[in-house]
């Protein structure tokens, strides 16, 4: 598997300078989207202005005659805005929008940290790929490599170990596989010591 990316340019830098200024204090959500249009509504967000943010990783694909490499999304049928909440008619009415994620008719902001650690890894330059959904599990503390300061769960399948990184709201999770020497355990509690993995 080919090195993760993201699609999060949206416009000139005199557009984003004159622009981000004052979103910057906006919160990122999560849209849900129709996921054969998620490409037209990502232009059409940004088209309007606003930061989009669209996490991908590339997959190998057979075809009947060759191989190819596909951009695929890391949450499908999902992206990430950054808007004010209380204006968000004008992200409902693009195309390809479904609806903004959140309890009912209460738009709920995606974590800072879990967006960031996603950023991370997609920099860090490592083959990210989409995970089942973990929320408990064996935590860790990344000290060395590209990914250095980060924590997350980690699992160990198919002999490899890897940092699992979740997005709450969506109940979705990516994968990265890491260096056994980059990271060490997280105690539970206090009362707890920390437990290697094995």
């Amino acid at each position: 598997m080919s090195p993760t990316y993201a699609r999060d340019d949206c416009g000139s830098e005199e557009l984003q300078s004159t622009t981000w200024r004052r979103r910057d204090a906006w919160a990122w959500y999560a849209l849900r989207v129709q996921s054969k249009l998620g490409s037209l509504a990502s232009a059409t967000l940004c088209g309007k202005g606003y930061e989009v943010y669209v996490p991908l990783y590339r997959s190998r694909r057979r075809w009947s005659d060759r191989m190819k490499e596909l951009d695929l999304p890391l949450f499908p049928g999902y992206m990430f805005c950054r808007f004010d909440a209380g204006n968000r008619l004008p992200i409902l009415a693009t195309p390809g929008v479904i609806s903004v994620v959140g309890a009912g008719k209460t738009a709920i902001p995606v974590d800072k940290e879990e967006l960031e650690a996603i950023k991370t890894i997609l920099r860090s330059g490592l083959a990210a790929q989409p995970w089942p959904f973990l929320s408990v599990g064996s935590r860790v503390y990344i000290e060395h490599g590209p990914l250095a300061g980060m924590d997350g769960i980690i699992t160990n399948t198919d002999k490899a170990l890897r940092l699992v990184v979740s997005v709450s709201l969506l109940q979705r999770s990516i994968a990265v596989e890491i260096d056994r020497d980059w990271a060490r355990p997280i105690a539970q509690g206090m009362s707890e010591p920390a437990r290697p993995w094995v």
